[in-house]
């Protein structure tokens, strides 16, 4: 809880530093690549959250890494981030600053998951109906595929979720068939 209160302050104090430069969309795509590198990466996470591993050392595989791929000031905040100590929230401070720049930005995350691909016709449906429920005119949609799901989709917004799947269906009726709450009138 406590490096994510962290990451929410260094991700707030970037965002904030982004607009005021106005390079607000280049920090943009350099923290969508951090937040991916982070996500696919085990062994950066465990090296930034090992504490035997010198901090400019730390700094110096970060360099390595990010160096000609991303802005000078994403590399200076690595700085100012190491000589803290706080290189193990890295990996939360790029999820948290999308979280941030989404909310900055009137960007409704969802994600919907279906047991096939979804067509352009079903896309569309799909985010208008996030828009109906959240309010927000931009929406960016992940989309998964399950097949277990059999038909129909499950869509997550922010902290709902709307199971419209086959399976879903089908755990509802198991679940009120067992239930043993049905009377039988006697007329």
């Amino acid at each position: 809880m406590a490096d994510q209160q962290v990451a929410a302050r260094y991700a707030k104090s970037l965002l904030d530093l982004a607009q005021e430069q106005g390079t607000l969309a280049t920090v943009k795509q350099d923290m969508d690549l951090l937040a991916k590198t982070m996500s696919e990466s085990r062994d950066l996470r465990l090296l930034l959250r090992n504490p035997i591993v010198k901090h400019d050392k730390k700094l110096s595989i970060l360099n390595a890494v990010f160096q000609g791929k991303v802005s000078e000031t994403l590399l200076r905040f690595f700085q100012i981030v190491t000589s803290k100590n706080r290189e193990a929230t890295l990996e939360h401070i790029g999820d948290e600053f999308l979280t941030q720049y989404n909310k900055l930005m009137s960007v409704q995350v969802a994600e919907v998951t279906s047991a096939a691909p979804l067509t352009p016709a079903a896309r569309a449906a799909v985010e208008k109906m996030v828009k109906e429920q959240s309010g927000q005119q931009d929406v960016s949609l992940t989309e998964k595929v399950d097949a277990s799901l059999i038909g129909g989709f499950v869509l997550r917004i922010g902290d709902r979720q709307i199971d419209e799947s086959v399976k879903g269906g089908l755990r509802r009726l198991r679940t009120s068939l067992t239930d043993k709450t049905y009377i039988p009138s006697l007329n």
